[in-house]
């Protein structure tokens, strides 16, 4: 029986033998034999590892043209300013500088509270009207000038231009008129004016409240 049995086997072909051989070295060791490679892995950076499949013979053509391939990938990541082109600004970017200038237009007002902006420290002094010191209505009068716009003198006169405007109304560069039609300021928002205020106290900002105020006025 066992010279029967061998005869039987000796007619297997080989890689029936072999394959019989590798499973009792699995069976008795425990690990798989190596199975010949039949894809070729490669790598893209950022991306990861891909196996692409090919027929035995082509393998290790398959393989050394996978690392070629990934040798250019890596170079191209390493320098990405080389390989990629430079990113075009974004549109709005481009028109930042523009728009205001073409949707944004400032009143005169706007451009009167600016100039006197400029102003903030010049000495009083009765009888001024700039550029270097001012009295509180040659201060009014020198930054609606500024804008463009003519205003008369004295700050009883500056109390009829333009159009009244109620307290709770009042929007930056209005004209305020206070001490009983002898004073007179440009209103700065938050509740203050921006002023030449008296002999010895430069131009500056001051507390304004609604019982200080004999009349306000637009320019418009």
């Amino acid at each position: 029986m066992g010279k029967h049995s061998l005869q039987r086997e000796s007619r297997l072909p080989n890689s029936v033998k072999g394959a019989l051989v590798m499973g009792a070295v699995a069976a008795s060791t425990g690990a798989m034999p190596a199975i010949p490679a039949m894809a070729a892995t490669i790598n893209i950076p950022g991306i990861g590892d891909f196996d692409v499949p090919v027929p035995q013979e082509f393998d290790q053509q398959a393989q050394d043209l996978g690392k070629q391939l990934t040798q250019a990938l890596g170079s191209m990541a390493a320098a990405p300013e080389a390989a990629a082109p430079q990113a075009a600004p974004s549109l709005p970017g481009l028109l930042a500088p523009v728009m205001p200038q073409m949707f944004q237009q400032n009143t005169a007002s706007d451009i009167a509270l600016d100039a006197a902006k400029t102003k903030i420290g010049a000495q009083y002094s009765w009888g001024a009207s700039g550029p270097f010191s001012f009295d509180c209505s040659g201060l009014v009068q020198w930054a609606y000038k500024q804008a463009g716009i003519e205003l008369p003198r004295t700050s009883f006169e500056q109390s009829h231009v333009g159009a009244p405007v109620a307290f709770e109304n009042l929007r930056p560069g209005d004209i305020v008129v206070t001490n009983g039609g002898g004073h007179v300021g440009l209103y700065a928002g938050d509740g203050k004016l921006l002023n030449a205020v008296q002999s010895g106290q430069p131009v500056s900002y001051t507390p304004l409240r609604p019982d200080m105020v004999v009349t306000a006025r637009r320019m418009v």
